[in-house]
């Protein structure tokens, strides 16, 4: 039977990414071996391995030694990859030393073996995330700070509300990665090891520490010390570099499920990110555009394009991981102490999720640090509305002087005219008796400018700066922001 590669051909997000290699099927199966070899060190480290056998595990514990795609077929008929792994593993084992053979997944359940590896796994792959998102955080950074007073069209529904800056925008995308980043190293740091036996109850580790300490007939006689259970967390999850679980979590899938809304989480806020570059750089806004480079943004049939094309994987990203982790959640559901299917549908959705965060997460340092920002396309694009983008400012000021009601009424109307009639609003307004009665053309004048009505923009620029450096960073500006409590 021929088998075919999936070297992400129709998953370009994370093809050829850091994250790629971290999530294959041979490093899924090292990190299966990895965990055997942890539990070897760690009943080692109570006294119920040999050393010479944790060595003849720890040597022998190499993909290389192991057929994978016959596991993988092996695997149809315990419906895990587990059960063929350990007969496979152990031949391997004893073939080099057929004692320490005795030793390989001692007392142990093919769960320990598969969820523990793919916590794992998990850590690598938000170790990368987590420097990555570090990156687009800085990025972000230097451009709110550099275009703290770059003024734009803000857009709601998609229309001109009314002005921003570009500096405020990217502050806002500074947010959502810090929240994310926060998220990120806090399910990091807690990942658990997985170790419980059949059902949990950590009985045949148990068991075994009493035989190999010869204590028959100390348990006979009902002294149930717990060598070889309870006390086997600790090394285990040492071994790993993972957290000691306060108990088995075979059927208390909080980590899994917590994974999958973390990378749901991180895709979220760099595709709000993504959106935003896709909508800005759109040949009649051309506000921003992605970094040049060979063949970036390509189209197959029309040679004047350049697409967004790192905005295009980040949002493809973002509108996959929910459906993953939205699988992850209903896993939650898992009966008895062993679910027959619930466990199982989680493996592919958390490989897809992780490596999909890792892949956009990775391209977003790619546009974040690159992206191109056009002021002078901003300007003019403030102006197609000939100065209806301030209409709200201008109902605020008359308001003491002609009442708020008649304010925003001769406001609403003038604007109209002026969409209408292409007739710049300035103009409309000061040929108003009521207006120019008040108001001097200078005057008016200040009012329309979009520049002088951003409002609070740069202060809030520096409270999202401030958390920035209180995140473990500069602040861009070579000094502390004033951006008081937060």
């Amino acid at each position: 039977m021929s088998v075919g590669t999936d070297a992400g051909l129709l998953a370009p997000t994370w093809a050829g990414t850091p994250v790629a290699a971290e999530v294959t099927d041979e490093a899924w199966l090292q990190a299966m071996l990895d965990v055997e070899v942890a539990l070897a060190r760690a009943q080692h480290a109570v006294g119920l391995t040999p050393a010479a056998a944790v060595e003849t595990i720890r040597s022998t514990a190499r993909v290389a030694r192991l057929d994978l795609v016959a596991l993988a077929h092996a695997a149809r008929a315990a419906a895990n990859p587990v059960v063929a792994l350990v007969t496979a593993f152990t031949e391997v084992v004893g073939a080099e030393d057929p004692t320490a053979a005795e030793y390989v997944h001692r007392g142990s359940t093919s769960q320990d073996i598969l969820d523990s590896a793919a916590m794992l796994i998990a850590r690598r792959v938000l170790g990368l995330i987590a420097g990555d998102l570090a990156r687009v955080a800085a990025a972000f950074a230097a451009l709110a700070d550099t275009h703290r007073a770059t003024v734009l069209a803000g857009r709601t529904l998609a229309q001109h509300a009314v002005p921003t800056t570009f500096g405020l925008k990217a502050a806002g995308w500074l947010e959502l990665v810090l929240d994310a980043s926060v998220r990120v190293r806090a399910v990091a740091s807690a990942l658990p090891a997985q170790l419980g036996g059949a059902a949990g109850t950590l009985a045949a580790y148990r068991e075994y520490g009493i035989l190999d300490r010869g204590s028959r007939q100390a348990a006979g006689s009902g002294d149930r010390s717990d060598e070889g259970g309870v006390e086997l967390l600790a090394p285990f999850a040492a071994a790993l570099g993972l957290a000691e679980p306060t108990l088995p979590w075979h059927t208390v899938r909080t980590p899994v499920a917590e994974l999958g809304a973390v990378l749901q989480l991180v895709t979220g806020a760099l595709g709000k990110f993504a959106l935003d570059v896709q909508t800005l750089s759109r040949t009649e806004l051309g506000e921003v555009s992605e970094p040049a480079g060979a063949g970036l943004g390509a189209s197959s049939a029309m040679p004047q394009k350049r697409n967004p094309a790192l905005a295009t994987l980040i949002v493809s990203a973002a509108r996959q991981v929910p459906a993953h982790a939205l699988v992850l959640a209903q896993c939650l559901l898992a009966e008895d102490e062993r679910p027959a299917g619930a466990w199982h549908a989680e493996w592919q959705p958390l490989r897809e999720a992780l490596r999909l965060a890792g892949g956009a997460s990775h391209t977003a340092v790619e546009l974040a640090e690159g992206l191109i920002v056009q002021p002078e396309r901003m300007r003019a694009d403030l102006d197609l509305t000939g100065g209806a983008v301030v209409a709200e400012r201008l109902a605020v000021m008359p308001a003491p002087v002609l009442g708020k009601v008649r304010a925003k009424k001769l406001l609403t109307a003038a604007s109209a005219e002026a969409a209408d009639t292409g007739r710049p609003l300035g103009n409309i307004l000061s040929a108003d008796p009521e207006l120019s009665a008040r108001f001097t053309p200078a005057h008016l004048s200040d009012l329309l400018d979009p520049a002088r009505y951003t409002g609070a923009a740069e202060a809030l620029i520096d409270r999202a700066l401030h958390r920035w450096a209180l995140h473990g960073h500069e602040d861009p500006r070579g000094r502390e922001s004033n951006g008081g409590t937060l």
